[in-house]
């Protein structure tokens, strides 16, 4: 890769969105193009909006107009493709209107893609699995590995990866994440279910029971064959050691028990990896070299 993109997208993303300066205005203009002739850019990683969002948007934009120009860069095929302001270009059709302001930048593909989804994860506008895709996306045309993807976007490996295992769920278990009625947390802990051809069933009783997360990794013990966790050993956990089991398995993206006397005040930590790899990754998250 080139390695003017090797230190990560926030000097980028800054200069595209930047507000402008006189050496700018004096090379950029507003423009008044014909909504006809835009496409939304095709690696926006973004499938659903909000309908309701959106038509509060577009009675303002029939009121007042479109404040903010949308930025858009010349197609190679025909007329140009969104680099940022879908929501502004689908509220203008949607309020009628024939054209919009807008800003002609000049931008590879490869500054396309990465804008495209660091403009949507700081607006947090993506579900888990548009977000996965979209860093499965960017790995796959890029060419790049999770740590260069986690350099370049300013998140941590175990996070990256953790979005990147729910594109393994089976179809109908992806379904329920996308309409939020299986959270994140949800999801990953049925990615730990053995047999992988109970997954929809429990997914679904989770969905109906409303299981919370801790209640479903109990379940998912349970069916895997793993002995069940002693009640009196749970209450030996306070909520400050609780809160930091959680945000340990957060860091490392793989599950972690703290083992604690509170007599003593002594205890453990245990770090669970999958295979060498696995193992190799938390090292790398815990900056250790051999």
């Amino acid at each position: 890769m080139a390695s003017k993109n090797k230190k990560g997208l926030g000097r980028g993303i800054n200069a595209l969105f930047a507000d402008f300066d006189e050496e700018k205005e004096a090379d950029e203009k507003v423009e008044e193009l014909q909504l006809d002739e835009i496409r939304p850019n095709p690696y926006q990683p973004r499938k659903n909006f909000d309908e309701e969002n959106l038509k509060d948007l577009s009675d303002s934009i029939r009121k007042n107009g479109v404040f903010q120009p949308i930025i858009v860069r010349k197609s190679s095929v025909m007329g140009y493709e969104i680099i940022a302001g879908e929501r502004r270009f689908r509220a203008s059709k949607l309020a009628g209107k024939d054209s919009i302001p807008a800003i002609v930048r000049a931008i590879d593909d490869e500054q396309m893609m990465e804008v495209a989804v660091l403009e949507n994860l700081q607006r947090e506008d993506l579900s888990p699995l548009e977000e996965a895709e979209a860093y499965s996306t960017l790995m796959k045309n890029l060419k790049i590995t999770q740590s260069e993807l986690s350099e370049r976007l300013g998140k941590s490996r175990p996070y990256i990866a953790n979005y990147l295992r729910l594109l393994d769920l089976p179809r109908e278990v992806k379904a329920f994440v996308q309409d939020g009625k299986l959270s994140m947390g949800q999801a990953r802990t049925l990615l730990a279910l053995k047999d992988k051809d109970k997954l929809v069933e429990l997914a679904k009783k989770t969905v109906k029971e409303n299981y919370t997360v801790r209640q479903l990794e109990q379940i998912v013990n349970d069916m895997n064959g793993k002995k069940k966790v002693k009640k009196d050993r749970k209450k030996k956990l306070s909520p400050y050691l609780l809160q930091s089991q959680d945000r340990l398995q957060e860091k490392f993206g793989t599950k972690v028990a703290i083992k604690s006397n509170e007599k003593t005040g002594k205890g453990k930590i245990e770090i669970n990896y999958l295979s060498t790899e696995d193992f190799n990754r938390i090292l790398d998250v815990l900056n250790i070299e051999l």
